[in-house]
């Protein structure tokens, strides 16, 4: 097996080889502080127990047990693969568009960990619940960009998904309307009907007739909205920002700080004018396997071509079950 032949399911995890590396760092010296202390401070007799080969050689089998299982315990976390297979999709669907806001406002940190973050992980905990359905992303803020064609590749669309934010694009703002316009044409079917439109955002638009554009897909293409409201719809929060120096702050506007709420009365209005829903998640946590089921999944489906998708073998078992064997037998020699 090649490296060539090795995929990383979750690479933005890599950062934990550091950890291994500190705990290793952090151990040996320890050891070798240990070492240090008892040469000076204890007696011949203690000194020949604490540092005599047997105990010198239980602690190196310990400290090389402990990074072991570390190491393999990363490794099942970055979700390492190998072997390619092939699956069957279902055949049936429905073409599900993903329309995300990734404006400046949608760093706000009134819904943990941000607006974005969390809109993020409800576009795929969404993904999660689906079987067949094809699935689109367009970034939308002061421009709009398509950034995944309709796919079925749902862990590839997930991968990318986290790679997304407001540098995607250049033009700072928010063309909800515009959005939904570019949404609009990307689909692959060309019937007005089995298609679904997921709106995140918090709302905020830049007089670009979101509902007269909602209107023109509804009747043009037979696509339904379904609108899903993020931030604070009373208090708002700041926007977070970086200045040239790196130093954090908050947007301001004539001096004063410029506070971002949730505007849902346009995107209610943007869902019932094609038939959809508005889900005020606000702040809150919202289960969006009901979501999907009791919306989304309402729309009539249609009978896709027969594909077959190639990816890699999961191997995380295969790091996971000596991991925890690993650190089973260090307990037992530290206890020794």
């Amino acid at each position: 097996m090649s490296l060539s032949e090795l995929q990383i399911g979750s690479p933005l995890r890599m950062h934990l080889l550091w950890v291994v590396l500190a705990v290793a760092l952090i151990w040996l010296l320890s050891m070798a502080s240990a070492r240090r202390a008892a040469t000076k401070f204890v007696t011949s007799e203690m000194r020949q127990r604490v540092l005599g080969r047997t105990n010198q050689i239980r602690n190196a089998a310990s400290l090389a047990l402990a990074i072991t299982s570390l190491a393999l315990l990363v490794a099942a976390l970055l979700d390492v693969r190998w072997g390619q297979v092939s699956r069957p999709v279902p055949q049936s669907g429905i073409e599900v568009m993903f329309v995300l806001d990734v404006s400046r406002s949608m760093l706000a940190e009134d819904v943990t960990p941000s607006r974005l973050d969390r809109a993020k992980q409800m576009i795929k905990d969404t993904i999660d619940e689906m079987a067949g359905d094809r699935v689109g992303l367009v970034l939308f803020a002061g421009e709009v960009k398509q950034q995944i064609p309709m796919t079925s590749h749902y862990d590839d669309f997930k991968s990318r998904l986290d790679e997304v934010g407001p540098d995607n694009l250049v033009r700072g703002g928010s063309r909800l309307g515009d959005a939904i316009t570019v949404a609009a044409v990307g689909y692959l079917t060309q019937t007005n009907e089995h298609k679904a439109m997921v709106l995140v955002t918090d709302g905020e638009d830049m007089e670009s007739k979101p509902v007269e554009a909602a209107k023109r897909a509804k009747e043009e293409k037979g696509i339904t909205i379904f609108t899903i409201g993020l931030g604070d719809l009373d208090a708002g929060a700041r926007i977070p920002v970086k200045t040239r120096t790196g130093r954090s702050t908050f947007v301001q506007h004539d001096g004063e700080t410029v506070l971002s709420k949730l505007n849902g009365d346009i995107l209610a209005r943007v869902a019932t004018e094609t038939g959809g829903a508005y889900i005020p998640a606000g702040t809150k946590q919202v289960n969006m396997a009901d979501v999907y089921h009791g919306y989304i999944a309402t729309v009539e489906q249609q009978e896709f071509e027969t594909t077959k998708v190639d990816g890699y073998e999961a191997r995380f078992v295969w790091f996971l079950a000596p991991a925890i064997a690993l650190l089973v037998a260090q307990i037992t020699i530290a206890k020794d």
